[in-house]
């Protein structure tokens, strides 16, 4: 599992980790899927692109993103040495617009008329406004009602942005509903739109298009603690819900066989009680907007309503590469519950001065648990994939603050 050509060659020719991924979509659908993989190869190798994109990632983005040792924290817990990928600090606030400026990019090099997206806690709706205005391109933006009202810093910044945001208030009214409100939009005109998926999900080659977009997160954190620290560190671990950020770190480690990889899902209320989406920890085998993965599903194969105090990780799927790492045992796939995450989220910000997002949380919360059970000298490196600005009402109202 160490050599250099262990993980290289994910996906194959037809979007498959191992068993997951594929496209199973419409007939219709299966050209324009190709149409897209063939432009993104092809746009992928001009260098005109990759200059355009790393210029947009370092004056636009902010990159490099710095790496940060939570002293204090680390020092409260006793053991490992915690770490922190501050992709907070990009601008729009996460991770999402690493991926949401290479999808715009995509669509133009297209000549799409309109990119069409779903998000949850809005943070994959502002990032993918923020690129659309930047390149010049109509966004249309589907988001649970239930996440609009969870949301609202994040809905205004979208309005502001000039996206068309379309509220959605089937099912659950939260990610999955979304994902499938935005969908049936594409539908309708899939050679003049472009759907531009959030995560590490969805029919070929998306899964394969955002980990690549997201891969600069890991290949930066892992330079900068070989030259900071002259190491590597023991464990790297982020949250998991469609998987995006956590692919996007783990990627460049897969090959180092002594760093434990560790994805944290949302264990909500209790993985005993229906109110989680931990679909790795809990979920089996299934099909899902358009790919092969573990799922959430009742006997019919239909997905459960799923729970998370994080919107963004409510989602009763997961991206079929983790799928593979969770069979191969490459990944550890672990859970924290809300009011662990909740008890991160307000130690790091009173400890550290940092407001992490709901979803960044899970992993800041498992990071606290698993402190003490290390070494002083050993180091946790969490992804911190988002800040919390679009979070604090929420949590403000949970507490009453």
């Amino acid at each position: 599992m160490n050599s250099t050509t262990s993980f290289a060659a994910m996906p194959d020719e037809q979007g498959y980790f191992g068993a997951y991924g594929g496209q199973y979509v419409p007939p219709e659908l299966k050209q324009v899927m190709d149409d897209i993989n063939s432009a993104y190869e092809e746009i992928r190798q001009m260098p005109e692109f990759q200059q355009e994109l790393a210029s947009l990632f370092a004056d636009y983005v902010g990159r490099p993103s710095p790496i940060f040792h939570a002293r204090r924290l680390s020092e409260q817990l006793g053991g490992a040495q915690i770490l922190l990928k501050r992709e907070d600090l990009n601008h729009t606030g996460a991770h999402k617009i690493n991926h949401c400026l290479g999808e715009a990019l995509l669509a133009k090099h297209m000549g799409k008329k309109k990119v069409i997206a779903e998000t949850g806690a809005g943070q994959h709706g502002v990032a993918l406004a923020t690129a659309c205005a930047l390149v010049g391109i109509p966004c249309e933006i589907h988001m649970g009602q239930v996440d609009i009202e969870k949301e609202h810093p994040n809905v205004v910044k979208m309005k502001i942005l000039g996206c068309d945001l379309i509220p959605v208030t089937r099912g659950t009214a939260t990610l999955k509903d979304a994902v499938d409100s935005a969908f049936e939009e594409y539908l309708k005109n899939p050679q003049d739109f472009i759907y531009a998926i959030g995560s590490v999900v969805g029919p070929h080659p998306f899964p394969k298009m955002v980990r690549d977009f997201q891969s600069i997160i890991g290949n930066e954190a892992r330079e900068q603690c070989l030259n900071k620290y002259k190491r590597l560190p023991d464990v790297v671990t982020a949250c998991v819900g469609g998987g995006s950020n956590a692919i996007g770190m783990f990627t460049a480690f897969l090959n180092d066989s002594q760093v434990r990889l560790v994805g944290v899902e949302p264990a909500g209320e209790g993985l005993d009680t229906d109110r989680h989406a931990a679909t790795l920890t809990m979920g089996k085998p299934g099909v899902i907007h358009g790919m092969a993965c573990y799922v959430l599903a009742d006997e019919e194969g239909n997905p459960d309503p799923v729970h998370s105090i994080a919107s963004g990780l409510d989602y009763p799927g997961i991206g079929p590469q983790h799928s593979y790492l969770k069979d191969l045992g490459r990944v550890q796939y672990d859970s924290v519950t809300d009011k662990e995450t909740l008890d991160a989220f307000m130690r790091l910000s009173r400890v550290e001065g940092i407001i992490p997002a709901l979803e960044s949380a899970h992993a800041v919360a498992w990071a606290i648990r698993s402190a003490p059970t290390l070494q002083p000298h050993q180091q946790i490196l969490v992804n911190l994939s988002g800040r919390g600005d679009k979070d604090v009402d929420y949590v403000a109202g949970l507490l009453g603050l």
